[in-house]
């Protein structure tokens, strides 16, 4: 995986944190760096761990799936990005307000939302074992980017709201798409 791939995934797979990190600027009554760095730290540190927990669970069962490696890349790649897409889709149809969802700065909501927005790394964690992916420079680079792209989400929820969420999650489903075909496509030697 070149270095602009790598970037690509993380930016695809910071974009739920992303959004979420939006609602928490949403709910905090005041901002400060602390707030920002927080969350940050919450949902970059879970994006960076479960791909290396999916990566570890992907070598397991490497030697029995290598002939397949490249469908389940795509599978599971297609698959995070489609999810993004609808829920983004559902969020809006549905009204995304930040009373919708828990937008506490408390342990339990933080720990439930970085859990429920890294899941998705999880999965590109596993197809990592399949792609040739230097695991923790690629677990460093999608934490570190989460990281930023959360802090930076609690300053713009707390100035914009909730208008760029939508994009976010349509752009990171968009990017986790193309990346699943490009292993596709890629392994039929077409790209």
């Amino acid at each position: 995986m070149s270095v602009a791939e790598l970037l690509l995934l993380a930016l695809g797979l910071s974009m739920d944190a992303f959004a979420a990190s939006v609602c928490k600027g949403l709910s905090v009554k005041k901002l400060t760096i602390g707030n920002a760095l927080y969350v940050g730290a919450w949902f970059g540190g879970f994006q960076a761990l479960m791909p290396l927990i999916g990566y570890f669970l992907g070598r397991q069962l490497a030697g029995f799936i290598q002939a397949f490696s490249h469908l389940i890349a795509f599978v599971l790649l297609a698959a995070i990005g489609i999810h993004m897409l609808r829920e983004a889709l559902k969020n809006r149809k549905c009204g995304y307000t930040a009373e919708a969802n828990d937008c506490s700065l408390a342990l339990r909501p933080m720990f439930l939302m970085a859990v429920a927005t890294s899941i998705d790394a999880l999965a590109a964690g596993v197809t990592f074992a399949f792609l040739d992916v230097a695991v923790f420079p690629a677990v460093l680079t999608i934490g570190v980017m989460t990281f930023i792209l959360s802090a930076a989400g609690v300053s713009i929820g707390r100035a914009f709201g909730a208008k760029y969420e939508f994009a976010a999650e349509i752009f990171g489903g968009v990017i986790l798409c193309l990346l699943g075909i490009k292993v596709l496509l890629e392994h039929f030697g077409i790209f």
